[in-house]
Parts: C-alpha cells; structure tokens; sequence
C-alpha cells in the first residue's frame, strides 16, 4: 500500500488463514452498487458498513437533526458462524467531526439472526446531518462469544474493591 487515499487490497488468504466467514445476503430491493462490507486498511479490525437507503430516500438522504435518532438500512442480511457474534461500532470520524454515533453501542448481531442489519445514528451534535446513499456509518467486528453458565448464589465472594463503582476508584 502506498501513500494517502491508496485503496487497500487484500492478499489472498489460505483457508487456514483466512478465519470464520461471514455470508452476506443482500435485500431484495437494496442497491446493487453500494459495496459490501470491506476492511479498509490492513490492519483494520472492523468492515465497514455503508447506508443502502431506500430508493426515495436515495437522493436527499436521510436528516438527521440535532437529537435526532434514526435506523439506517444497509440492505444485508448476515449469516454468521456459531460460537461468534458480529458488533457494529461507531465510526470515529462521525463522531468526531459530526457528533453523529450509534445509539446502542456496540450494537450485538447474535448468530441466529437473519433479520435486516439496520444502524441506529444518534446525532450528539449541534448541527442537522444528513446520511447519505452509499455513505460508510458504522463498522462491524466480527468475535468470538462465550456463553456463560449462570448459577443462583446465596452470597458472593469478597474483593478489595467491594461493591464501589462509578468512579469510585479515584480520578486521573
């Protein structure tokens, strides 16, 4: 890869290496031009994902005002391998410069899910933004996920650290 705004290609994975795959379906109806989820950068743990808005949408967008929250399609379906769970993330630069972010973050996307995968942007900012068709707005990451064994208990063991939370470990 070679200097600023190069785009990233992959290399050709093995099968070994290349991990869990993630199927992707895309919705009848959704624009067949807006890309796939795709890493950006070689070292980028999150695919990003891309508004895939609905065709009268597609020209002015979707407006986000000042408070404002709304449900961006992306126009997939995922189909993803037992034992992982795919998390949408914000973007950074969203948030940054336009305080637009994700509402529930990270959104969970469990394994048996093959509903429409929709974001929910929350604008934090103090001016109205406007998602646009094809734009990138969120990330996803796909992890491993480790069900755990619940037990009732009549008591739990102590810590040094007791029952204290939310800031009650001190500052700085």
């Amino acid at each position: 890869m070679s200097g600023k705004g190069a785009e990233y290609v992959p290399p050709p994975l093995t099968a070994a290496a290349a991990g869990p795959v993630l199927r992707v379906l895309r919705e009848s109806g959704a624009d067949p031009q807006v890309a796939l989820p795709a890493y950006e950068t070689e070292g980028a743990a999150g695919a990003d994902l891309r508004a895939n808005l609905a065709p009268a949408d597609r020209a002015a967008g979707l407006s986000l005002p000042p408070g404002g929250r709304v449900l961006v399609p992306t126009g997939l379906r995922l189909e993803i391998p037992p034992g992982f769970e795919v998390q949408i993330r914000p973007r950074s630069g969203l948030a940054l410069k336009h305080g637009v972010t994700l509402a529930n973050t990270p959104g969970t996307i469990d394994s048996d899910y093959r509903g429409p995968l929709g974001v929910i942007l929350i604008n934090l900012g103090e001016d109205a933004f406007t998602v646009g068709h094809g734009e990138r707005i969120a990330q996803m990451v796909m992890a491993p996920v480790v069900q755990a064994r619940i037990e009732a208990a009549d008591a739990l063991g102590g810590t040094a650290r007791g029952a204290g939370g939310f800031g009650s470990t001190g500052r700085g």
